[in-house]
């Protein structure tokens, strides 16, 4: 439809894919919210297969600066399609383990079978956007992680989460 009206018009149209995006003001029920929830309050958290599938998480402030990015681009086809992602790959158990070292306290595992149809890894090529949006990921899990805890935290304290 992008397309379409793009051709037919002459309407600059942008589309944007987003892969895994988390940090503060995250929706409550996604995994890192819920995970820093579910481990701050002594529970237990599921874990689907072995925690080995994998997934290109990206920090919302990379995601905020794709976008303006976005905004800012003239040159190149009139309707396009850009991922925006991480650019790497981060498989479940170390993700959890990135959140169990920013709160100093280990999850308690439910181990569960795998979810039929769950998508063994997410991996966003970015070299596109690269080229025509100057999108360059700056953010990694290992740094991401602690910033979305410190604001969780702060919630927690105002009694908002």
């Amino acid at each position: 439809m992008c397309s379409n009206y793009s051709t037919l018009y002459g309407i600059r149209c942008v589309c944007l894919r987003f892969f895994t995006v988390y940090g503060p003001r995250q929706r409550p029920d996604l995994a890192i919210s819920k995970f820093t929830r579910l481990i701050l309050e002594d529970k237990p958290i599921d874990r689907y297969g072995k925690g080995d599938t994998a997934r290109d998480y990206t920090f919302i402030s990379d995601i905020v600066d794709g976008i303006i990015g976005a905004l800012n681009y003239e040159e190149g086809p009139l309707c396009s399609i850009f991922n925006l992602g991480g650019s790497q790959t981060v498989n479940l158990n170390q993700m959890i383990g990135a959140i169990e070292d920013a709160l100093g306290k280990k999850a308690m595992i439910n181990e569960m079978p795998e979810q039929p149809g769950d998508v063994p890894l997410t991996s966003a090529d970015v070299s596109k956007a690269s080229k025509l949006l100057n999108f360059k990921p700056t953010t990694h899990l290992d740094t991401g992680i602690p910033k979305f805890v410190e604001w969780f935290l702060e919630m927690r304290k105002l009694g908002l989460r």
